[in-house]
């Protein structure tokens, strides 16, 4: 093992470069970790989104351990981990109260210096908040999954869904197809997908959704309603970040559901709602800003039980000399879901999948 390594590194969207960077020193109470795979998030093509240029690309990595501090005790090497890269802490009154990704003391927990790179540092806090050996029955690339799928736990957790509602999906992106899939396991009946992508709709028929809807070619409201006996959706979830999309995402909600925003708009985006509908309709409004340890222990849980298909969402492989090529991948958003960069070289079994 060398003391110099590759690291894929964002200075602008279309700007993005493999460096050399030093491989990380440990303290005696952290570990260093073997990147075997990562996948490149939506979120990173956001040219807004807590961007500090440079940057090392990617936070869902996941890792072998290849050197212990003289403190650890719990790992040794040659373990497979996840590992979140943003941990919590429980003694501020936003944990206390739940609130665990919304303590700044959160975002500024981070992996060093990246995912898209060789070798990443994980401190003492990730190891005692959110650190997890993986067993042999969850594959590296189910693994990857973990971090953004929690999220999409998270957010389930928040959208009130009783056994058999009916749950739409506005945008059948990678993160839309993890709620469609896994809706139905917080007691979702019908899973109604709506995309402009008729390729992502029959993807979103692969993992679950009972019906889809092409804004495109039918109103979205009235197809809604012959899916649905009539009625509207008892709980709209939006991934789209865009303004025109919430106010897709709101008319379709039935009088007394849930409208979850899975994506953010940016900064200084104005969100205008009808003031009588939103008082009269009792339309509960529901976010959650990324995944904290409990989300992360409950998406391993459901993995390893074998009840979610996650490596199926893997939609394309890519070596570290090649992550500019992913990226634009990722950009275009077109025929594609989750994009997995290896620093070490694609897996032989895995360059033809």
């Amino acid at each position: 093992m060398t003391e110099m390594m590759k690291a894929a590194v964002y200075h602008a969207l279309e700007d993005i470069r493999i460096e050399e960077r030093p491989v990380p020193e440990i303290r005696a109470d952290e570990i260093l970790l073997k990147t075997l795979a990562c996948g490149l998030c939506g979120g990173e093509t956001m040219a807004w989104y807590k961007k500090s240029e440079p940057k090392v690309l990617g936070h869902e990595p996941i890792g072998e351990v290849v050197r212990v501090g003289a403190d650890v005790t719990d790992y040794k090497v040659g373990d497979r981990l996840f590992i979140n890269h943003h941990v919590g802490r429980v003694d501020s009154h936003l944990s206390r109260r739940g609130h665990f990704t919304r303590d700044p003391f959160y975002a500024s927990m981070k992996l060093d210096p990246g995912g898209v790179c060789e070798y990443y540092r994980v401190t003492a806090q990730h190891l005692r908040m959110d650190a997890h050996k993986l067993p042999d029955s969850i594959s590296t690339e189910a693994a990857v999954t973990i971090e953004p799928w929690s999220c999409v736990m998270s957010g389930l957790k928040v959208c009130n869904i009783q056994p058999g509602d009916t749950v739409a999906v506005v945008g059948a992106g990678f993160m839309g197809q993890g709620f469609v899939h896994l809706a139905p396991l917080f007691g979702a009946g019908k899973v109604v997908a709506l995309d402009f992508s008729d390729w992502r709709l029959d993807k979103a028929r692969e993992f679950g959704a009972t019906h889809t809807i092409n804004p495109k070619n039918e109103d979205p409201v009235e197809a809604m309603r012959r899916a649905n006996n009539g009625r509207l959706a008892d709980t709209v979830i939006v991934i789209a970040p865009s303004p025109q999309a919430w106010a897709q995402a709101e008319e379709l909600v039935e009088v007394g559901g849930t409208l979850h925003l899975g994506a953010p708009l940016a900064p200084g985006t104005d969100w205008v709602r009808d003031g009588g509908r939103a008082y009269f309709d009792q339309i509960t409004v529901t976010s959650r800003y990324s995944s904290d340890h409990t989300d992360t222990y409950s998406y391993i849980r459901l993995l390893e039980a074998g009840r979610i298909k996650a490596a199926e969402a893997i939609s394309h492989r890519f070596a570290i000399d090649d992550s500019a090529e992913a990226f634009e991948m990722l950009r275009k958003a077109e025929k594609s879901l989750k994009i997995v960069v290896y620093p070490h070289g694609i897996p032989e079994e895995k360059k033809n999948a």
